[in-house]
């Protein structure tokens, strides 16, 4: 991916403004990091690269707070997010299964976007919906008692409705 085009200019121009509304202080990191992934809707390497300038930090340390969080995307999200439920309730009621029927119907793997940034896949911890398990959560649509055969019937409706648009 070209960031030195375009794109290059938006990502530095979301990591200036988070940075002239955080401060470009140390003990900020998190804030900032949360603020240019809103903003870009995940963390680019050259983010993480003008935030490490910024802050005085070696690339390393920003890149390791960015890895050990898991509120932070490396990669850019799908235009349809696909969130599996792994919390107790959906993973005892096959979630896990669930989760695996997703990554290969995709060609991802958990945390990863396909090629055509269609699709992003993510587990969540919870989606509060314990009583439906397995639960799926595409984009803001709730699927419940999710079964492996759901798998091609729940993207088979996000296909039909991308044909509609």
């Amino acid at each position: 991916m070209d960031q030195d085009g375009a794109e290059g200019e938006s990502i530095r121009t979301a990591v200036g403004a988070v940075l002239k509304k955080n401060g470009s202080g140390r003990e900020n990191l998190i804030p900032i990091l949360q603020g240019v992934q809103d903003s870009l809707g995940y963390l680019p390497r050259l983010a993480m690269q003008r935030i490490a300038e910024a802050l005085q930090l070696p690339e390393v340390e920003v890149f390791g707070v960015c890895t050990f969080y898991n509120q932070f995307r490396l990669s850019p999200p799908g235009k349809h997010r696909v969130k599996v439920c792994l919390g107790t309730a959906c993973h005892m009621m096959g979630g896990q299964i669930v989760l695996e029927c997703f990554e290969r119907r995709l060609s991802i793997h958990e945390g990863e976007t396909t090629p055509d940034r269609e699709y992003s896949l993510e587990r969540v911890a919870c989606v509060g919906c314990c009583a439906l398990a397995p639960v799926v959560v595409v984009d803001e649509m709730v699927d419940a008692r999710v079964s492996p055969i759901r798998v091609d019937g729940i993207l088979l409706t996000h296909e039909i409705e991308k044909g509609k648009s």
